[in-house]
Order: C-alpha cells, then sequence, then structure tokens
C-alpha cells in the first residue's frame, strides 16, 4: 500500500476518531488543521517534522498537535497504524 487510509471510527458531536493506516509514502505530507489533533502509534514506526523538529515514533508513541501547528509527516513503515482523535477547534 501506498500512501495513507484514514477510517473514521467514532463522530460525536465535533470530536472524530480514526484509524490511519500508512504505507510507503511517495514524498513527506504537510499538515495544517483546524482542530487539536491527538495521535498514537500503534504497529510500524513514523517521523513527524514539528516547529523544525524531527519526531521519530515508534508503538505507543503520541503527539498533541494543537490546530493550526504546521507539521509533515516524512516517513512511515509499510503497515504503520495510528489512532487519531480530532478535536474541537477553540
Amino acid at each position: 500500500m501506498r500512501g495513507e487510509r484514514v477510517e473514521q471510527i467514532v463522530h460525536v458531536g465535533e470530536t472524530v476518531i480514526e484509524q490511519i493506516l500508512s504505507g510507503e509514502l511517495d514524498e513527506p505530507f504537510e499538515y495544517d488543521q483546524d482542530h487539536d489533533e491527538w495521535v498514537v502509534v500503534l504497529r510500524g514506526a513514523a517521523e513527524l517534522e514539528v516547529n523544525g523538529e524531527r519526531l521519530s515514533l515508534k508503538p505507543g508513541d503520541w503527539v498533541l498537535l494543537p490546530r493550526r501547528t504546521s507539521h509533515r509527516l516524512v516517513q512511515t513503515t509499510r503497515g504503520t497504524s495510528w489512532l487519531a482523535v480530532h478535536l474541537p477547534g477553540q
């Protein structure tokens, strides 16, 4: 699998919980979202760049990304599974 596949698991009010399955990336992907997002790696590994800092994530590692925090998904291993919680923007 290449890229990412996102499956919405729960949507209650303005809160959304998703499972993200990542494959190999063709190139880094930029994000700038209008909601807070908490993500945890369940399986696999990934590298994120947040505010110029590179984060290497493995299973159990998580990060909170406040709304409008520009971040970049640099690399994932094939089969990386994430849980993402999108919270309403303030």
